[in-house]
């Protein structure tokens, strides 16, 4: 695979990560630190790396069974977190003194990460069959995916300061959009 190959496949497996980040940086209460915004890079970055290794391990064997599924987790979890973050943006203002879970808590970026890089896994699965060095790949889409994500969240929050409230509404109908769209390609309703 070129050089230019695998930078155009690393920005592309990280473009839905990069919208769920922004999601994430709009549903902050404050403005994010660089340092969060690092940490939310850093763990979509290491599982965007390591899906693609993941899926390459897994091989022509399981292909047919993960590409059969894969769409269906991916719209699962992506519809799940998109309805909680509409939920809570639709809360009453009077809500808003109640405790709420942070969207950048570790649990719910590990499991937004995981949604959005099963794309990646397949990715993996594909380059096992390709003359690709596995390793370069998944580092450049780590290396990208921590880039963009970084960048989402701290976006993310300025479009809250503009929008308010319903910036959690948009992310929440984001990530229902991704998932969605993720569904729609793999069955081909569009092709």
């Amino acid at each position: 695979m070129s050089l230019f190959s695998t930078f155009f496949l690393a920005f592309s497996m990280s473009s839905d990560a990069f919208v769920a980040s922004l999601s994430k940086g709009a549903a902050l209460a404050e403005r994010p630190s660089m340092r969060d915004a690092l940490r939310t890079g850093l763990i979509f970055g290491i599982v965007e790396t390591l899906t693609p290794l993941l899926g390459w391990t897994l091989g022509l064997s399981m292909a047919q069974y993960v590409t059969a599924w894969d769409h269906w987790i991916a719209f699962g979890l992506l519809s799940l977190l998109g309805a909680h973050m509409i939920h809570e943006g639709m809360q009453s203002e009077n809500a808003e003194d109640k405790p709420r879970r942070s969207p950048s808590s570790f649990l719910r970026l590990v499991v937004t990460a995981l949604a959005t890089s099963i794309d990646a896994l397949v990715i993996g699965i594909t380059l096992a069959f390709m003359d690709a060095n596995i390793f370069w790949t998944s580092l450049a889409i780590g290396t990208a995916t921590l880039l963009m994500t970084t960048l989402g969240v701290m976006l993310g929050r300025v479009i809250n300061t503009m929008i308010g409230k319903r910036a959690e509404i948009l992310g929440g109908l984001a990530l229902c959009g991704i998932g969605t769209s993720i569904l729609i390609d793999h069955l081909g309703l569009l092709a």
